[in-house]
Order: C-alpha cells, then structure tokens, then sequence
C-alpha cells in the first residue's frame, strides 16, 4: 500500500558545477533506499509528464511561455543567482509534477495508500508568476490543483517541512482557500520571510537557527496538527524537504534522521484520522548528500511502515 515514484530524467536538469541543487541528490536518495532494502517492499512507478494543462492549474499562461523559451539549445543560463535552466531542465521538472500526479491518482484509486516522490528540481519557491529558489515548476500546487479538479476533492492540506520557508506554494495558497498550507522554517534565512501571516488558509511556524529536534516537534504537536485538524483535509501533500538536518549546510537547524522519523509517525497518526491515511511525500530540499540519503530513508520507513 505504499508507492515509490520517480524518473530518471530528473537526473537531467544541470545547475551548473558546485551547485548543492544536484543531480547526485536524486541518485544518493535512490541509493540510500536501495541499500536500505526500503524499494523491495513496496510499489514502484516511473512518473509520467506534466502537461501543459497540469501546470497552467497553478502558473500562469506568461509563466510557462517565459520559461519554454528561455531553455537553451545547448549548455545554461540562469534565471537568477540561485536558478539555472539547461536544455533538459523543463523536461526533468514535467517529470517532477506528473510523479506527484501519478501518486495521487493511485492512492485515489485505491492503488495505494501514501506515495514518495523522489524528484528534482525542488519545487516549493517556484511562485504562480515566476520560478525562482532552485525551483522551477511548483510540483505540490500543481498536485493539490490537480486533486481538486481531477477528483473533486473541496480540502487539500500542503504541509512543508523545509527549513525555508515555501513562498511558491503560499503564492498558490493566497488564490485557493480550499488548500491548507502549513510550514516551518527557519526565522531570517533564505526566502526572507515575513514570520506573520494573513491567510486563514497558512500557518506559519517559524524558527530560530539552533533548533533542536524536541523544540521542531513541539512546534508541531503545540500548532501544527491542531491547525491541520481544524483544516480536515482529504489529502496530505508533503513538501518533504530535509535541510534542517544539523549536517545540512545551508541552514543552521540540529534535526537529526530520527526527528524526521518521529515526524512522520505523527503525521501518519494525523492522516488515518482525518483523510483515510492519504500522503503524498514530495522531495524538496537536503543538500548533504549523507544526511538526506539518511534522513529519506527514515522518512520512508515510517511511511511505508516497514
């Protein structure tokens, strides 16, 4: 009842050499479950394409056109300091979204009960008008839109763990109340967020560099599942980003693999209460190769509950 997607095409988007948002990131995860013995247990699907269709739910027509013909012919060009596109860049990003779309037509098809999609580029800064954030197609909007039309769905819930804030996905949140969004991240870091917000619709959590796991899951237990109580979702998207780990370096957080495990009990115990235990994990963030290969395969485990 649980079901691993992914593409190797993802592998395919180029940031440019040093760049932490690599293709190595989806091959250690990948790497990691393998190991793990985690891919033996459970189903696994090669994703589809998003179309333009799917995406045109959450971006906007100029959007998507800008981006198309940004795309090189051959080697890259950036976007802005963080975000590069190459010439299969687009491709790897449809891969990234249709994976998400997948996961949610097979868990509403009784196919599966929670999904991991192991995905790149990242997808949570990329904003209804512009990509930006290492991210270039917004993969869990695009789900949470998909679910909505698609299956008539009236409540989705976008829970984000990343330790920056997902601006992207609250740009959606702020033009469709039927989707919950809650989010931690780390206070004064990277989009630079306002820690306050005025969407009935969002929690913000944020958090000061130095947090530790117990403090990170207080937060949650203290405001994070009442709110999504309160929301009663009948879908769990989860922008699974692990860059809070305290081996991660672009953040300052002190989460280690067992916190993210301990996470994602707790979330489990939320979704078979509200939303017959429907989650789809979708990968952001976690640029130490070692500390995301171990914090996914926590991560899996509890989904998979294996």
């Amino acid at each position: 009842m649980f079901l691993y997607v992914s593409h190797p095409m993802c592998k395919k988007h180029d940031n440019g050499w040093g760049h932490p948002e690599n293709a190595e990131r989806y091959s250690r995860v990948e790497d990691a479950l393998v190991s793990a013995r985690l891919l033996d247990y459970v189903l696994t699907k090669e994703a589809r394409q998003a179309n333009d269709e799917d995406i045109l739910r959450v971006h906007t027509p100029h959007f998507l056109k800008t981006l198309k013909a940004a795309i090189p012919q051959q080697g890259l060009i950036t976007l802005d300091e963080d975000t590069a596109l190459s010439p299969d860049s687009l491709d790897a990003a449809r891969y990234g979204s249709g994976a998400v779309l997948d996961a949610i037509d097979s868990i509403m098809a009784g196919q599966a009960q929670r999904a991991f999609c192991n995905i790149r580029p990242p997808g949570h800064h990329a904003e209804v008008q512009k990509p930006m954030g290492f991210c270039l197609l917004n993969h869990v909007a695009i789900g949470a839109a998909y679910a909505l039309e698609h299956y008539g769905l009236e409540r989705v819930a976008i829970v984000d763990i990343d330790v920056h804030h997902g601006n992207g996905t609250e740009s959606y949140a702020r033009v469709e109340p039927r989707v919950t969004l809650i989010s931690n991240f780390e206070s004064g870091i990277y989009p630079f967020t306002d820690p306050h917000s005025d969407l009935p619709n969002q929690l913000k959590l944020p958090m000061p560099a130095h947090t530790s796991g117990a403090q990170w899951l207080e937060a949650w237990n203290h405001l994070g599942w009442p709110f999504l109580q309160a929301a009663r979702p009948q879908l769990i998207i989860v922008s699974a980003g692990f860059d809070g780990h305290q081996m991660d370096p672009l953040a300052h957080w002190n989460l280690h693999e067992r916190d993210y495990q301990a996470w994602t009990e707790q979330l489990i115990r939320q979704a078979n209460q509200l939303c017959q235990g429907r989650i789809v994990s979708v990968l952001e963030g976690g640029y130490d190769l070692t500390a995301l290969g171990l914090s996914v395969v926590a991560h899996v485990k509890a989904l998979a509950e294996l």
